[in-house]
C-alpha cells in the first residue's frame, strides 16, 4: 500500500494554482534540506541536512504537469587516487512529466472501462494534485556525482612504496634497485667479509710465529 504524500513535505510541491489550463505557467524556488543517502553511498554524497537550492518551472499541459528544474548543492566525498576528503558543487537539471489520473497519455480523460487497467510506467501521476520530486532529484544527483572523484584533476596519488602523499612533496622518490644487483651486491659482501676473516686469521699467525721465534 503506498503511502500518501503529505504536503508538509518539502519536496513535495503543490500545483492547484497553476491550475489545468494548456500554457499556464508557475516558477517556483526553494531551499530544503538534503534528504538521507542523496548520492552515492560511501563514494561522494550531499550529506543528510545539507542546503538544497531548487528552482522550479511547472507548465500545464493536456497530458497534465511538465515540471523542469534545476537543483544546486555542496557534495563531499574522498578522493580515490590520495584518500584526502574533498567538497564538489554539484547542479543538476531534471525534467519530468506529472500525468493527471483522470486522463491517457494522450491528454484524453480516460473512459470508465479503463480505470481498472494497469497504469502505464512511464507516467507518474499527480496525488491530489501534488507531487513528489525526491526520486527525481534523487536520480538527477546520482547521474550527475562522479564514480571516482579526485580532489583534482591532476591528482599524483600516494606512493605505491610507502604511501605518502605525492602533492605534498613532488620530489619524493625511491632509489630503485635491480634485484640482480642486489644479490651480486650481497654475494661480493659476503666474500669482503670472509676476505676480513682470513686477514685476521693470517695476521694472528704470523704474529704467534714471531713470539715463538724470539722464545
Amino acid at each position: 500500500m503506498s503511502t500518501r504524500l503529505d504536503h508538509r513535505n518539502p519536496l513535495v510541491f503543490d500545483t492547484h494554482e497553476l491550475g489545468r489550463r494548456p500554457g499556464a505557467l508557475q516558477r517556483l524556488t526553494r531551499t530544503v534540506e538534503a534528504p538521507k543517502e542523496l548520492g552515492i553511498p560511501e563514494v561522494i554524497h550531499v550529506p543528510e541536512g545539507r542546503p538544497v537550492d531548487i528552482e522550479l518551472r511547472l507548465e500545464s499541459v493536456m497530458e497534465g504537469v511538465l515540471v523542469t528544474g534545476t537543483a544546486r548543492a555542496s557534495a563531499e566525498g574522498e578522493c580515490v587516487r590520495c584518500l584526502e576528503p574533498l567538497q564538489q558543487d554539484v547542479e543538476v537539471d531534471f525534467q519530468e512529466m506529472f500525468s493527471y489520473p483522470d486522463t491517457d497519455d494522450r491528454g484524453r480523460r480516460k473512459a470508465a472501462a479503463d480505470d481498472d487497467a494497469e497504469d502505464d510506467e512511464d507516467m507518474i501521476p499527480l496525488e491530489d494534485g501534488l507531487f513528489d520530486l525526491e526520486p527525481l532529484l534523487r536520480d538527477a544527483v546520482v547521474l550527475a556525482l562522479p564514480m571516482q572523484p579526485v580532489c583534482r584533476e591532476d591528482c599524483p596519488g600516494l606512493c605505491s612504496e610507502c604511501g605518502a602523499r605525492l602533492a605534498d612533496d613532488p620530489e619524493h622518490h625511491h632509489d630503485a634497485v635491480d634485484i640482480r644487483w642486489a644479490a651480486l651486491q650481497g654475494l661480493a659482501g659476503t666474500i669482503q667479509d670472509g676476505e676480513k676473516d682470513n686477514m685476521s686469521g693470517t695476521a694472528s699467525d704470523v704474529q704467534d710465529a714471531a713470539e715463538k721465534q724470539e722464545k
